[in-house]
């Protein structure tokens, strides 16, 4: 029997999984993995979409503003995950890219399934960080009807932000109340109605696509290479080596000694080796550049002081 055509995507019952507890476990990891396979297929088809959305984080980013996840459950988890990993990786501000989870940071680590129900709590959440009309928010839910979302991009809409919706449902109820609407149909869950799995994969490679292609329009990438990155532990002091030898092809040693003269930060490091220049002119050459290596690598050297 099919699902009535009322019930969505994300909590209808998988048509290949409905002996699932007969299974094998081989039997169920190989159904399940093939279900997977089929995610970024689904992202795939939403790539024009997606890229509106860049463009409208890179645009409010480059103005001063801020990129803002906000959802409940996984959906907000994945908001707050992404946030919580462009500092380390690209150098951003901790207040640069936010992410807002209904029921607050508790919610984290324990349901708070009730605060999704509650439009007039993301409001407050928006407020309590001061939300403009320079921000971009990102409202993320997999069913496309969490009240809390819908109450996030109205407040979002009314103050002027852009807005970007991420569902994984098509004709989502968050779609209408966003410029941008990102719909990522994956199809039934292995589990029924668990949006933990596929729906949380799909909003996890929509999210990673968001942030990471921003950071490359905005300078915050030579190459493949995170030249951005904040060396705070041991394994990424040495990645920030490793990237300046990558990017500059030197040896270890002179790849340590540019990254101690430039405070640790690889972007100076490698303006500095492939310019031949010390570290002051190499931050001045990426001021001048707007953080862009290519471009600092470009700049007219400085005429000569007679």
């Amino acid at each position: 029997m099919s699902a009535p055509s009322s019930v969505s995507t994300t909590e209808q019952q998988n048509p290949r999984t409905r002996e699932l507890d007969a299974m094998t476990i081989d039997e169920f990891l190989t159904t399940m993995n093939d279900e997977d396979r089929r995610v970024p297929v689904a992202v795939a088809a939403q790539i024009p979409q997606i890229s509106r959305a860049v463009e409208l984080v890179v645009a409010a980013l480059a103005a001063g503003g801020r990129l803002i996840y906000q959802g409940a459950g996984t959906s907000g988890r994945l908001g707050v995950l992404d946030a919580a990993e462009c500092p380390p990786t690209f150098g951003t501000d901790p207040s640069q890219i936010v992410g807002l989870l209904a029921g607050g940071h508790g919610a984290m680590f324990e349901a708070v399934e009730n605060a999704e129900d509650s439009a007039a709590l993301a409001s407050a959440d928006l407020e309590g960080i001061g939300l403009t009309d320079r921000d971009v928010v990102v409202g993320i839910a997999a069913s496309g009807r969490t009240p809390y979302v819908i109450g996030g991009l109205d407040h979002a809409r009314g103050v002027g932000a852009a807005t970007v919706a991420l569902a994984c449902n098509t004709d989502a109820e968050i779609s209408r109340h966003a410029d941008v609407a990102i719909e990522v149909d994956n199809g039934p869950e292995v589990l029924t109605g668990s949006t933990r799995l596929k729906a949380g994969t799909s909003q996890k490679l929509v999210l990673n696509m968001i942030s990471t292609a921003a950071m490359v329009r905005l300078g915050k990438v030579y190459g493949n290479l995170m030249v951005d990155v904040r060396p705070t532990n041991e394994k990424l002091v040495d990645r920030a080596v490793r990237i300046v030898q990558a990017a500059t092809d030197c040896d270890r040693r002179t790849a340590e000694t540019a990254l101690a003269a430039a405070d640790g930060h690889a972007k100076t490091a490698i303006v500095a080796i492939l310019c031949g220049v010390d570290t002051d002119t190499a931050r001045s050459r990426l001021s001048a550049a707007d953080g862009f290596v290519r471009g600092a690598l470009a700049a007219p050297a400085s005429p000569a002081v007679l």
